[in-house]
């Protein structure tokens, strides 16, 4: 996959800017609590940052699909570095407050919402349409490698360098997105979009509604998060189940982000499969089951070995999501539905932390997972049977919907320089 130049370049940049990322959320979440000493403070900016991610992912679908994706990645990426940086000054002059760190996470949220769907609708025009699932196992691959590693890195960089030095630091790894955006080659096309403002929205929405496997997909991907959640319940099951300490608490949470980074890993190599739904179905039952296993887990080695069976899972049901995401959606349209999926993407898993929390309240945390967990499984298989488009539908079909028939991708339509 690397061998395609802009690919390659794309995603060295990405991945160099993930640990920025998570050095800045780290971050973010020291200095709220040394500042206030409160979680409740906590929980509020992950809400805060949820609605202003929501409120905006379909404005920025809309202008996704409607701009040079590459130059709107160019202005996201400057303006991120930009607020990072201004972070770190305000830190450094000893002049920030908690609404400041509020202001600028809603901002960075806002922003993420046009960032994100271009980072993703530019993908389709960088490798040939055969090689796209292997190049969402890297993109995945990498950003579980960030999520696993990122967070040591951000506490060790507070420490020896405080919050002022860790913000400056995730500011400057913007630098590596915008170097590789710079220096790409391929030519992309602006998007012709028939409709404008909310109209242009509101037809990203109706085309979810009319295509069965773009929905049904969204529909498995959503009820998995929303009932399969355990980050929340993990220092309850350190606290009461395994009668443990932090330390425990951190390789509790490491488990899922390891076998994310084998499942990613395995993705990356495989060769692309035919009906791509089927595996998303067989991968999310199997993420249902290490969960109820891992709630029937006696020792803290087995439940680390469920969970990393867990991440295994959703890493290789991600990988075929946003594959068939992709390349079920005409070019023209990818940046709205991308936008929609990133809203589902922030509602499910924060909804889920909810749910398992009031669920571990009535019937404890090891019935929580146990019921969650079949819940997953449940959902999936009634789904399945519900929206049997997501089990018929083969790559080769191509994008759907009314105007599919004539959409081409960037990359069928140009010939790039896209190798060396």
């Amino acid at each position: 996959m690397l061998r395609y130049r802009d690919y390659r370049l794309l995603w060295a940049g990405s991945f160099i800017s993930i640990f920025g990322t998570q050095m800045h959320a780290a971050a973010l979440y020291w200095q709220i609590y040394q500042i206030t000493g409160s979680a409740f403070q906590l929980g509020l900016l992950g809400l805060v940052r949820a609605i202003a991610l929501i409120c905006t992912s379909l404005i920025g679908g809309v202008v996704v699909d409607s701009r040079d994706r590459r130059k709107l990645m160019l202005r996201t990426q400057s303006i991120l570095l930009f607020l990072s940086g201004s972070l770190a000054l305000a830190t450094w002059l000893d002049v920030v407050n908690v609404g400041m760190i509020y202001v600028v996470a809603a901002a960075v949220a806002v922003v993420s919402s046009f960032d994100q769907p271009a980072r993703q609708a530019i993908l389709p025009a960088l490798v040939p349409r055969e090689k796209l699932s292997s190049a969402m196992s890297l993109n995945i691959l990498s950003s579980n490698v960030g999520m696993m590693v990122g967070p040591a890195v951000g506490g060790l960089a507070i420490a020896t360098i405080g919050l002022a030095g860790t913000y400056a630091i995730d500011s400057l790894t913007f630098l590596g997105t915008i170097t590789a955006l710079l220096l790409m080659r391929t030519k992309f096309e602006i998007p012709v979009m028939r409709l404008k403002g909310f109209a242009a929205a509101r037809e990203g929405l109706h085309f979810i509604k009319v295509t069965p496997v773009i929905y049904g997909v969204m529909l498995i991907d959503f009820s998995a998060t929303l009932l399969g959640s355990m980050i929340g319940l993990a220092p309850i099951f350190v606290d009461r189940v395994f009668n443990s300490g932090p330390e425990t608490y951190g390789l509790l949470l490491a488990a899922p982000a390891a076998g994310s980074v084998i499942g990613a890993a395995m993705m990356s190599l495989a060769p692309q499969v035919t009906r791509p739904g089927r595996v998303i179905i067989g991968a999310v039952v199997a993420y249902g089951l290490f969960l109820v296993l891992f709630g029937l887990s006696p020792s803290i080695w087995l439940a680390m070995g469920c969970l990393a069976g867990a991440g295994f899972s959703d890493a290789v049901s991600m990988t075929m999501r946003h594959t068939v995401r992709l390349l079920a959606t005409p070019d023209a349209l990818r940046g709205r539905v991308a936008a929609t999926h990133s809203a589902f993407s922030a509602g499910g898993p924060r909804l889920g932390e909810f749910q398992a929390g009031m669920t571990a309240s009535l019937i404890g945390p090891q019935g929580a997972m146990i019921f969650g967990g079949s819940a997953v499984i449940l959902a999936t298989l009634c789904i399945a049977k519900l929206v049997p488009h997501v089990r018929t539908y083969e790559l080769s079909d191509g994008p759907q919907g009314p105007d599919a028939a004539g959409d081409t991708s960037t990359t069928e339509r140009q010939t790039v320089a896209a190798s060396d």
